[in-house]
């Protein structure tokens, strides 16, 4: 597909990223596809449920990058994908897949879009979700908790061993790399207006 547009909405965990990426799809009566990079994550289907727990899902090297990367030029190219699942509570890639079909405006979504130099080379705008620390933790907790039903201290362990320590090792760095860095985060309207205009001017260029 000419002229198909890749926007990539990085930031902390919790930072409000698909929130950001909801607001953008209702105001284009939801025909934006967001790619979210945690469904990404590498199949770890083959280990025991113990195991996989124990793996540190915030670095890169826990991401199948290349997969998404061959996705977005197969829908570049107007071809269909099936986009993985990733479950949560059993910490593995689902049997289901989700078909993506080609847009003119794609969202690749995820805390390290912008940390992926072989990512970061498909994106033609980069967006940085600069959001507070404390805002970002309770967020966090809330989103395991209440949406994976996960245990409260379990959550708050992850937290500390492996959410801050990711972020201040790869998250946070990656922000040089954004095109637009977004204080508050998610909930920033005129943030969403702007790119919103960005996909406008975009899409009548493309008309």
């Amino acid at each position: 597909m000419t002229g198909c547009m890749v926007i990539g909405i990085a930031g902390g965990y919790g930072s409000g990223k698909t929130t950001f990426s909801q607001k953008l799809q209702s105001r284009f009566a939801q025909k934006i596809p967001v790619l979210y990079y945690e469904d990404y994550y590498k199949d770890y289907g083959h280990l025991d449920y113990a195991e996989r727990t124990t793996l540190n899902y915030c670095q890169p090297d826990a991401f199948d990058t290349s997969l998404l990367v061959e996705h977005l030029r197969q829908l570049k190219a107007g071809k269909a994908i099936q986009s993985p699942v990733y479950d949560y509570e059993q910490h593995k890639r689902s049997t289901k897949t989700m078909r993506v079909r080609p847009a003119g405006v794609l969202l690749v979504e995820g805390a390290l879009v912008l940390a992926s130099a072989e990512l970061r080379q498909e994106l033609d705008l980069k967006v940085f979700l600069d959001t507070d620390a404390d805002e970002r933790i309770l967020r966090c907790i809330q989103r395991e908790v209440v949406e994976h039903g996960r245990n409260i201290q379990t959550v708050i362990g992850q937290y500390l061993n492996q959410f801050k320590p990711m972020h201040d090792l790869y998250v946070q760095p990656s922000k040089q790399y954004a095109d637009i860095i977004v204080p508050g985060g998610g909930m920033n309207e005129k943030a969403v207006g702007i790119i919103s205009f960005s996909i406008l001017t975009h899409q009548n260029g493309h008309a």
